[in-house]
């Protein structure tokens, strides 16, 4: 409970020669240029991807922060056995010109080349950046899709149930909330897929950097799914309102990215809070530091 996760005292220190080091980066960038390309393109155009943007350079730096663990060991073996594996799944992810596949062997052999170069405790060690480079990663388009649909109907019940609480005639027809004389239609864009990438990633985040026992951070992470769902839920709710006794206007463009925006804020304001009070519990009953005490334990 006293091992400390970030950071430690021995600085990040690349294994191998000048040489090797310039030749495994160069072979790295030939090999996996697409998918990176592609992952970048995703990124900076895809709106259900664009936390990769803000994910991906925190990985890094998380990762360099952190540094090695106390006696590296190399593990060469192991290490380009799953660099052996990664080339081979680039190479049917070519074939089959699957992106993700190629994103998947991207980060295998980016995981092999660290327990090449420092030992699978290294990989352990650096657990956060690694959680923290898998979200960053766009998923396919068929998991998106599944996704989407049961939440843009969890949240058109719950968006329908709190408008029929104040009085408010609707009925529901699967993602389409009828209320007099106006249709709300929960499209895709409204799910709540966004917003809950963006949760399950703050609350990695959190419980990586703050809390120190493992079931806190697997509940904080947990949690954040429920609360992106009921804050979507509730953005359903408003916009609804809004629409029944304002404005119907207000169902779209800036009022409606706007009021997206504040209860966003509002869903990491709970989560920061749910953390505040898991990190209470912490020094309560564990009598666990801080994570970012760590280093003073």
């Amino acid at each position: 409970m006293t091992a400390p996760a970030l950071p430690t005292s021995k600085p990040l220190k690349l294994p191998g020669t000048p040489a090797q080091l310039a030749i495994t980066g160069i072979l790295y960038v030939a090999l996996f240029w697409g998918p990176f390309a592609t992952t970048a393109v995703a990124w900076w155009n895809d709106p259900d991807s664009s936390h990769g943007l803000l994910l991906a350079p925190l990985a890094v730096w998380l990762a360099w922060r952190s540094g090695l663990v106390a006696s590296p060991r190399r593990q060469v073996a192991l290490g380009l056995t799953l660099i052996v594996i990664a080339v081979a799944l680039r190479y049917v992810a070519a074939l089959a010109a699957e992106a993700f596949v190629g994103r998947a062997a991207m980060l295998l052999a980016l995981g092999g080349i660290v327990i090449w170069g420092w030992g699978w405790r290294q990989l352990l060690h650096w657990w956060l950046p690694v959680l923290l480079l898998g979200l960053s990663m766009p998923l396919p388009e068929i998991v998106l899709g599944s996704l989407a649909l049961p939440l843009q109907f969890q949240a058109s019940k719950l968006g329908a149930a709190m408008l029929a609480t104040r009085g408010i005639p609707v009925h529901l027809d699967g993602n389409v909330i009828r209320l007099p004389g106006h249709d709300l239609f929960v499209t895709e864009a409204c799910s709540g897929l966004r917003s809950l990438t963006a949760l399950l990633s703050l609350g990695v985040l959190l419980g990586g950097l703050v809390l120190r026992h493992p079931m806190s951070r697997v509940a904080i992470v947990a949690l954040s799914i429920p609360v992106a769902v009921v804050i979507n839920g509730v953005r359903v709710f408003g916009t609804g309102f809004l629409v029944a006794f304002v404005d119907p206007k207000l169902a779209e463009g800036f009022s409606h990215m706007t009021e997206g925006w504040l209860l966003f804020l509002v869903a990491f304001a709970i989560l920061g809070a749910l953390t505040w009070a898991a990190l209470k519990a912490e020094a309560r009953w564990l009598g666990a530091t801080p994570a970012g005490d760590a280093s003073n334990a």
